[in-house]
């Protein structure tokens, strides 16, 4: 599930929020509840089949959203929609209690969502005839495509939904070629490398976004190489 930050919070959370309800999950590492209740989270968010989306957010490294949330003990979840806080619940509740929180957000399960859920490409392929723009099927389909080589398809699947962390992993990975993430020493020589073109060259600036993407906010580097981009272009 996606890491959500004070940079991103804007655009993964409440703007995303306009197109599919979100659930925040404001946790940290040191706290027993959070490690509890962030499974259970996980999997009943995955179970609406795109319907709902999950943002985690460390609350130790981020703290314009928890003071924005004015967060007195965590766990705290909120429900996003529409921009809006529109439910809530703070601390660690069982999985059937979790459950009937995040049902109330998602809309009645649809024949394409119970394909989507099943995971395997002719599954996916059919939900899509069904609904050709059911955000879970096109992602998962999206990565699966990725996997074998197929990126044009996989870019021209994920131009039917609107952005998402998950939605710009799979392109980056897609326009990467589908090589996966480099081994880290790898990657921090790539990244350097690009590094001092990104100002004049657009390539190179597409490129190191993508690597940015794949690694994902949860990379403790994601926020230094985000830093010295920014310091380079600007």
């Amino acid at each position: 599930m996606p890491a959500v930050t004070d940079a991103t919070f804007q655009r993964d959370v409440l703007e995303r929020s306009k197109s599919v309800p979100v659930v925040v999950d404001l946790w940290a590492e040191w706290c027993g509840p959070c490690r509890t209740l962030g499974p259970i989270l996980e999997k009943v968010v995955a179970e609406t089949g795109g319907k709902v989306e999950l943002a985690k957010v460390d609350v130790d490294a981020n703290p314009g959203v928890s003071a924005a949330f004015q967060v007195q003990s965590i766990p705290a979840v909120y429900a996003i929609a529409e921009g809006k806080v529109v439910d809530s619940f703070i601390g660690a509740l069982p999985e059937p209690a979790v459950r009937e929180f995040v049902n109330r957000l998602a809309p009645a399960q649809s024949e394409a969502d119970r394909l989507a859920a099943k995971g395997d490409e002719a599954s996916l392929r059919q939900a899509l005839e069904l609904q050709p723009d059911h955000p879970g099927a096109v992602v998962a389909l999206a990565e699966l495509l990725v996997g074998r080589g197929d990126t044009e398809e996989a870019l021209a699947l994920l131009a039917r939904v609107p952005e998402s962390p998950e939605s710009r992993r799979v392109a980056a990975l897609a326009r990467l070629g589908g090589d996966g993430a480099p081994a880290a020493d790898d990657l921090d020589a790539r990244l350097q490398g690009l590094l001092d073109r990104v100002k004049d060259d657009e390539a190179a600036r597409r490129e190191y976004v993508d690597l940015l993407e794949m690694m994902g906010a949860d990379d403790p580097r994601t926020p230094q190489y985000r830093r010295a981009l920014a310091s380079r272009l600007y």
